[in-house]
């Protein structure tokens, strides 16, 4: 539908210029004119949180599928990544973007992710926490100040070569992180 074209659009935009991407610009990408993105969803606050609301659904998606096949997801991702680099990318802005808008975004996230860790916990491919909100909010911490750190530093690259790098130096880093998650790291439990 146009709505989906525009919307869509608006995902690529945010994620290529950030969130000052002009209706203009959307509306080019899209095909469609200005005034029939103002049509569909009244202000840029409309379109953004439309927006929000997709690029979570699909990263729910993904992480839902991980967890429904593990081994198959990780390898077709290592070997012929195909996620939507402007969905990260996107999501990196939104955090990147601060204030409020951006805690209230990085809630949601959590909010996502707490459907699939239970549902990895009822499939048994998680392991239970003593503490399944605080292991739930530090994974998320982790995972996306990783990502933002190395977005930040890399403030020139489109959405698709964001994702390249990061997806070249994942070779080196699927062990470790393998290894940690299903080993641990610290050889005794003393300090738990």
């Amino acid at each position: 539908t146009a709505r989906a074209q525009i919307r869509n659009a608006a995902i690529a935009c945010f994620a290529e210029q950030g969130f000052d991407a002009s209706f203009r610009t959307i509306a080019a990408r899209a095909g469609v004119s200005p005034g029939l993105i103002t049509h569909h969803f009244g202000s840029k606050d409309g379109l953004r949180a439309e927006c929000d609301a997709e690029v979570l659904r699909q990263y729910t998606a993904v992480k839902t599928d991980a967890v429904d096949r593990p081994t198959d997801h990780l390898l077709s991702h290592v070997v012929a990544p195909g996620f939507a680099a402007d969905l990260v990318v996107y999501m990196l802005r939104a955090i990147h973007a601060g204030g409020q808008p951006a805690r209230d975004f990085l809630e949601r996230i959590i909010d996502s992710a707490r459907g699939v860790m239970a549902h990895g916990l009822e499939t048994g491919v998680v392991t239970p926490s003593r503490d399944e909100e605080a292991r739930l909010r530090y994974l998320v911490y982790l995972t996306m100040g990783a990502l933002l750190v190395q977005f930040v530093t890399s403030p020139d690259r489109t959405p698709e070569e964001f994702i390249a790098s990061i997806q070249a130096g994942r070779q080196d880093q699927i062990l470790p992180t393998l290894e940690l998650f299903t080993e641990g790291f610290l050889a005794d439990s003393p300090l738990l």
